[in-house]
């Protein structure tokens, strides 16, 4: 199953991480560059990273200036996080190029890439609900309440690793076809955000 395979890297990246527990710690893919294990273990990486971004920008005692600096950061991961996406899907559309598809055959309403994208998150709330569910001195009340929800995050996990599953298999029959969009992001570009280009006036 794919998506277990997935899902074991994604574990490994944030477990790798939670070694440093440390935004500027430099990645060390363990993974080959031509295996899709190095592009799904480098998104949940970004993921991660991301994750820890947004947790430091909540601080209500952040230094503004610090905020701003961490808000490029965060738009600047946004974007590794698409690019990461469309060359998982890169992998995806070639893997399935010799597919013969079928005349009736459906597109679906995200691509494999994007699953993949949503699974990867997915592991890293199951990681920190487990955390706040065993927190030793967090109260029994707050430990129950985490638990409750892991256990909806652990049937979410399931749920979704079967429609990935499903999709692969669907596409692999020529039963859908994928189509993949550029996401085309607008804030980051000088050519598109108004902001940013009137200032080159």
């Amino acid at each position: 199953m794919f998506s277990k395979l997935a899902y074991s890297v994604f574990e490994q990246s944030i477990q790798d991480y939670h070694q440093f527990d440390n935004v500027d710690q430099p990645i060390k893919n363990p993974f080959p560059k031509e295996k899709i294990e190095h592009l799904l273990y480098l998104k949940n990486w970004i993921d991660t990273v991301q994750w820890h971004f947004e947790d430091i920008i909540r601080d209500p005692n952040i230094d503004p200036v610090a905020a701003l600096t961490l808000k490029r950061r965060i738009d600047a991961s946004n974007q590794e996080r698409t690019d990461m996406v469309e060359y998982i899907d890169g992998y995806f559309l070639q893997k399935y190029a010799h597919i013969a598809v079928k005349n009736d055959a459906k597109i679906n309403s995200e691509s494999p890439a994007w699953a993949f994208d949503r699974l990867s998150i997915l592991a890293l709330k199951i990681y920190h609900m487990q955390e706040e569910a065993t927190r030793a001195e967090a109260s029994q009340d707050h430990r129950d309440k985490c638990q409750a929800k892991l256990n909806i995050l652990l049937e979410q996990r399931t749920d979704l690793s079967t429609a990935i599953e499903e999709l692969l298999t669907d596409i692999e029959n020529g039963d859908k076809f994928m189509k993949v969009y550029k996401q085309m992001k607008m804030y980051n570009d000088d050519d598109l955000n108004p902001v940013l280009y009137q200032n080159k006036k």
